[in-house]
């Protein structure tokens, strides 16, 4: 599925400023699970990001009357003390009718407990940092006055399988899924490069740092665990055409992983080199080539269940394009 992105339709208003006094909420139902930091978002929607993480670091936000990080899984019954702030309206962002049609077309299961898209390359899955909208703003949009909450993230860059939850015990379930590791999560991608092995597994620790003024992720001992095998399933004079499953769900993980076997994601702007990044351009490529062909889950009442998202278009007639080697000596 290709991504035509759209531009948001916004509602001019006068900006004004106003107070509201603190609140002590108790955490519904539908709401066991969520994370202290989406549940905050619900309630304070225009909001800065950063501010409303600053309530919590400094402690203005209190759970049962204690101090709580971010991701702090919230359970029925609990009360969330939400500070006083001020905000300001500048306007009501809203995706656009074409975008939500795109979207809506792009649903590939859906039932009490999930909602699983096929998200578009270029597609944010939420709002933030500049970007008024994300995909779950559009499915809200398609279905309003329902629960729907991000279950896990994937990059902006990488299409595919992404997995919402329409409950409270869904998103306990899936969150904790997520947290253990339990999610089998297949991946499609192209490396720069020839691989070593036809089957390689990368265990190296991922660290945050800083480069050109902004966050890239890098391998590095001082960072946390993680696990990605790779699986050739074609090589070409190019690159290598493979599967990656990742163990962990780390920040950017096939990506540096990649970058750490010397065989950066083809079309990769932020971890590929100038020079790589030129050369798949030349050829044709205009995106990361990344996509979440697969996810496996349990559901709350404990069936598995496999959803699977083709390889868009682009990606594949990239594919029939590229050059096939005389010869090829992994192992």
């Amino acid at each position: 599925m290709s991504c035509n992105l759209h531009f948001t339709e916004k509602m001019d208003l006068k900006p004004k400023a106003y107070t509201q006094k603190a609140m002590q909420v108790e955490v519904s139902d539908d709401r066991n699970g969520q994370r202290l930091d989406n549940f905050l978002a619900r309630h304070l929607r225009d909001l800065p990001k950063g501010a409303l993480y600053r309530l919590i670091r400094t402690g203005q936000v209190r759970v049962n009357g204690g101090r709580a990080k971010p991701d702090r899984k919230l359970e029925a019954g609990d009360t969330v003390r939400i500070p006083p702030v001020v905000t300001r309206d500048t306007s009501v962002a809203r995706v656009s009718d074409a975008v939500c049609e795109q979207v809506k077309a792009a649903i590939l299961f859906e039932d009490d407990d999930f909602l699983v898209v096929d998200k578009p390359s270029g597609m944010a899955v939420h709002g933030g940092s500049g970007l008024p909208w994300g995909l779950i703003d559009a499915v809200r949009q398609i279905r309003p006055d329902q629960f729907i909450e991000l279950a896990h993230r994937i990059d902006r860059e990488t299409s595919g399988c992404l997995i919402l939850a329409r409950n409270g015990q869904a998103l306990k379930s899936l969150s904790e899924q997520f947290r253990q590791g339990k999610v089998v999560k297949h991946y499609l991608c192209l490396l720069s490069g020839k691989l070593k092995q036809r089957s390689l597994t990368v265990e190296a620790p991922i660290a945050a740092g800083q480069k050109g003024g902004e966050k890239h992720m890098h391998a590095d001992e001082s960072g946390r665990r993680a696990t990605t095998r790779f699986s050739l399933l074609h090589q070409y004079e190019e690159g290598s055409y493979a599967k990656a499953e990742i163990e962990t769900g780390r920040t950017h993980q096939i990506r540096v992983h990649a970058e750490y076997l010397g065989a950066a994601l083809a079309g990769d702007k932020k971890y590929g080199s100038a020079k790589q990044r030129r050369r798949w351009r030349k050829l044709g490529l205009r995106r990361l080539f990344l996509h979440a062909g697969e996810l496996r889950v349990q559901t709350p009442s404990g069936d598995t269940m496999t959803f699977s998202a083709p390889l868009p278009e682009p990606l594949r007639i990239f594919l029939d394009a590229l050059t096939e080697p005389a010869s090829y000596q992994g192992k």
